[in-house]
Parts: structure tokens; C-alpha cells; sequence
């Protein structure tokens, strides 16, 4: 397949959570633009801290990227990136024209730091499955593992992801990466878990390259194993061992990938 010039979409990339997973960057800047500078991050060290919603990608140029797109298989079309997408100000627009132009489902990963705002779980909740991130239990551990820029308060976010899910009808995930600074808070996380009430927990530890070492296998077994009998089947536990990566023909060239950390 021939690679066309992407700039703003790229994959499809074999997700463990997704499938084959078309991403969409609406902040797409040769740095990230965060509200967190996880110490897992791929990305690398964040040079732009933001908390300001803004318009850094026109709508019209998502669609027009995606109306060029060659027939490919993808299973959901997700909004990703270079940092966190609901720092877009356009970002429920971009969603509302991706779903009028194409039938796949839309994801969202969102570091959850917005979510105490209204207007943010209102636009989060156009998509078909929403991924918040919850790698801590306190503002302690929220600062030593996510760095969050300043003003921005773990109980807020854990307040704004209930609000979010008392609406929310589709698909709710948490997404917690465990890294040897938290593996011993699984107990503190999953206690949180269960006030959210998601309909799936995603254990995760980073194994593409970044600063951090990942948990062996038998580790994160043994957390999956706490958050299953917490659960009790009302929500599904997966981990990042486990999942199933497709095969997939990316359209974007390799160093559209290595900047969006997906290589």
C-alpha cells in the first residue's frame, strides 16, 4: 500500500485495547501539548504544560485527511495523539463529523485531567467508548506518577469521571498503568475503581520504550487477580499481556508513528 502524507491521522496501529486502531491527533505539534507529564510517557519530557482548550487543528482538515483514506480495515477511530485530545476546543465538532463521514466506532483516550469540567463530559460522551486514565490514588501519588500541570487536583478528576459515568450509557473504561512507583497502591486503586463502576478495567504497564520498566507478567497476573475478586464479573479485567494485536498495514510513514509513541 502506498503511504500517502498524513498529518493529522495516522495508523492503523494494532492496539491491544482497540483492535486496529485509526488515530486522530487534533493537537498534532512536533511536541506534545499535555495537562500531565506521565514519567512512562513515550512522548518524552513535556516542554508545553497547557490547561487551555484552543483550536489547534481545523475540523475541516481531520475530514479532509479522512475522506482520502484508501479502504482499510480499522475497528475504531480514536482520538489520541501528541498529548491530551480534549484540550482541542473543537473536539466534539471533529467527532460529530467523523461519525457523519464514516460507520466505524469512535474511541476516546483521555487522561481524565478535563473531566471536572461540564462541557468536557458532555462532548466525551458523542463517542462509543471513552478510556480515562487513573494511575493514582491521592494527590501524591497523581504528582509522582502523572506530574499534572498546576491546579489540577485528583479529587476533581475522580469526581469528574463518576459525574461522567452517572450519564455516560456507552462503554466506560479505566485505564491504570502500573509502574514500580504504584504497584504497591493496587489495593488504593481498585477500591477507587469500584466507586466509578466502569465497565472495564484495563491493567497496564508501558512496554513500548520509555524512562520506566515495566512489571513482569506474574505481577500484573497477581493485580488482575485483586481486581477480579473485587469486580466480582461486574466489570472486565484485561491487561496489557493479554491482549491481542492484529496485524495491520499502517498508511502513516514510520516517523509520523514514532512521533505519536506508537513504534
Amino acid at each position: 500500500m502506498s503511504k500517502l502524507k498524513y498529518k493529522y491521522i495516522y495508523g492503523p496501529v494494532p492496539s491491544w485495547r482497540l483492535g486496529s486502531s485509526l488515530g486522530i491527533d487534533m493537537l498534532s505539534q512536533e511536541q506534545k501539548i499535555c495537562t500531565f507529564d506521565c514519567i512512562y510517557c513515550q512522548l518524552g519530557k513535556n516542554l508545553s504544560y497547557s490547561i487551555e482548550r484552543k483550536i489547534y487543528v481545523p475540523t475541516q482538515k481531520i475530514i479532509e485527511e479522512l475522506k482520502s483514506l484508501p479502504e482499510i480495515k480499522i475497528d475504531y477511530i480514536t482520538f489520541s495523539g501528541t498529548g491530551e485530545p480534549t484540550l482541542a476546543k473543537n473536539f466534539a465538532e471533529a467527532i460529530k463529523a467523523v461519525k457523519a463521514l464514516r460507520k466505524e466506532p469512535v474511541a476516546v483516550l483521555t487522561n481524565s485531567s478535563l473531566m471536572d469540567k461540564k462541557e468536557v463530559r458532555r462532548e466525551l460522551s458523542l463517542a462509543d467508548f471513552v478510556i480515562c486514565k487513573l494511575d493514582g490514588f491521592s494527590q501524591e501519588s497523581l504528582e509522582e506518577i502523572d506530574t499534572p500541570a498546576e491546579n489540577i487536583k485528583f479529587e476533581k478528576i475522580v469526581e469528574g469521571i463518576k459525574e461522567f459515568r452517572k450519564k455516560y450509557t456507552k462503554k466506560l473504561a479505566l485505564q491504570i498503568m502500573f509502574v514500580e512507583n504504584n504497584k504497591g497502591q493496587f489495593k488504593q486503586l481498585a477500591d477507587i475503581s469500584k466507586e466509578i463502576c466502569p465497565d472495564e478495567i484495563q491493567i497496564n504497564t508501558p512496554l513500548r520504550p520509555c524512562p520506566v520498566k515495566p512489571l513482569s507478567k506474574e505481577e500484573v497476573d497477581d493485580i488482575k487477580e485483586y481486581f477480579n475478586k473485587m469486580f466480582r464479573g461486574t466489570a472486565d479485567i484485561v491487561t496489557v499481556y493479554e491482549g491481542e494485536h492484529k496485524k495491520v498495514l499502517p498508511i502513516s510513514e514510520k516517523d509520523t508513528l514514532t512521533r505519536r509513541g506508537k513504534i
